[in-house]
């Protein structure tokens, strides 16, 4: 099914959200990758708050190239969502119930998922340069000396992602590929 969602992407918004769900994101998302995520949960196991609300907070793991003149970022594409693995159920459990990247997760990050109610998007990779023009806004709030991986907060439209892990650890990984081989086995 095709949807149009506003962020943030609350416990209920996420709850109507199924894999193979193709959605247009539209609000803020962060920016970070295995360096920012590690310093993250550095900073939340001292008790220390992080450098945004991670409430309902959507995490896009990228690392932008610089903007040229005249753009507010560089391109855009997602990076390997694996990375993130011993992160996210630390950062699903502050708060932040959005991931966007690309490639499967482990069952542990799924788990953590169910308990959260938080959401796989997938983004296309090798399309940085296309989902750069769905990011409107960029500022950079932390982590600067991280360059590309450094913390940002990016405002977004219509930004194409496929749900590929519902809030009910339903994979479009798994279950496309079920799909496929009973397909290929009846013909």
């Amino acid at each position: 099914m095709e949807k149009r969602i506003q962020l943030p992407l609350t416990r209920e918004l996420a709850r109507t959200l199924e894999a193979g769900d193709t959605v247009y994101v539209t609000g803020t998302i962060y920016t970070s990758r295995d360096a920012g995520h590690k310093r993250m949960c550095e900073a939340l196991a001292r008790g220390e708050k992080l450098p945004f609300d991670p409430e309902n907070a959507t995490i896009y793991y990228v690392g932008p190239t610089p903007a040229k003149p005249g753009q507010v970022i560089g391109s855009a594409g997602p990076t390997t969502s694996g990375r993130m693995d011993a992160y996210a159920p630390t950062m699903m459990r502050a708060g932040a119930r959005g991931m966007i990247g690309k490639g499967a997760r482990l069952p542990e990050v799924i788990e953590a998922m169910k308990e959260c109610d938080g959401v796989y998007f997938g983004a296309i990779g090798g399309a940085g340069a296309l989902l750069a023009k769905c990011i409107k806004k960029s500022e950079l709030i932390a982590y600067e000396d991280l360059g590309a991986e450094a913390l940002r907060k990016l405002y977004v439209e219509d930004m194409p992602l496929v749900v590929i892990i519902d809030s009910q650890g339903r994979n479009l990984y798994e279950e496309g590929r079920k799909a496929y081989l009973k397909a290929c086995q009846e013909k």
